[in-house]
């Protein structure tokens, strides 16, 4: 397939995610420019920083002095799990050129690790794949995010509308292509429960942080399972 049509395979394969992420843009433009950012600043935030989850969460700590060391640490504790994806997705990027690597993880998102993972199970994730689905949303999001700041509070709350949960509700699907197995659903169940746990009982973003700890002991305790001889092979009466 042609650089061309993997591109547009991308774009199109992330598609839905767009449409998601449009009111959610939206909303996040219209809260700052309410928080006293201006337009120019606001749509500077989304095309260098992207980070959706990060910038609602600085957004509600922004304030005049500007708590810098709150806001870096907050980045920190919210995007620590870009490590993991990077890690997972590592193993996909052979056809990479070096640059080509750094470039996408700018791109890294949480829809965009889902689909490339997707890609990558059926056939060799391709560059223009990955930057095509990677781009898309970008592009969307920042977009999304100028118009929400020049329409300012005369857009209404989307979230009145349960537009708040579009990626929420998206991502989940995204997750259900993953299913293979009860270890599966065992790993994602955890991650969840103790996301909505620690979301309950300790502010700030911590709850990212811990359902991701919590999937990955999971998921490490049913691979060491896996791996286990069976210490009995070979003592059972024939």
């Amino acid at each position: 397939m042609s650089v061309r049509k993997e591109f547009a395979a991308g774009a199109f394969a992330i598609s839905p995610v767009l449409a998601a992420a449009v009111p959610i843009a939206l909303l996040f433009g219209t809260l700052s420019v309410s928080k006293g950012l201006s337009i120019a600043e606001t749509f500077l935030m989304s095309i260098t920083v992207y980070a959706g989850a990060l910038q609602f969460v600085a957004i509600d700590q922004w304030g005049d002095p500007l708590p810098v060391g709150l806001l870096a640490f907050t980045a920190l504790v919210v995007n620590i799990r870009h490590v993991l994806m990077g890690a997972s997705l590592g193993r996909s990027l052979g056809g990479f050129s070096p640059l080509q690597k750094y470039a996408g993880m700018f791109l890294l998102t949480d829809e965009g690790w889902a689909f490339a993972e997707q890609r990558a199970r059926r056939a060799a994730l391709t560059p223009a794949f990955y930057f095509g689905s990677g781009l898309a949303l970008w592009f969307t999001w920042s977009t999304g995010t100028l118009v929400g700041a020049l329409l300012g509070t005369g857009l209404g709350d989307p979230a009145a509308f349960g537009f708040d949960f579009a990626f929420t509700a998206v991502f989940i699907a995204i997750l259900t292509g993953f299913w293979s197995n009860w270890r599966t659903g065992a790993v994602l169940l955890a991650s969840g429960a103790v996301s909505a746990l620690v979301k309950l009982a300790v502010p700030d973003a911590w709850y990212i942080m811990a359902g991701a700890a919590a999937g990955i002991i999971v998921a490490a305790v049913l691979h060491a399972e896996d791996e286990t001889p069976n210490h009995t092979d070979g003592l059972m009466p024939s």
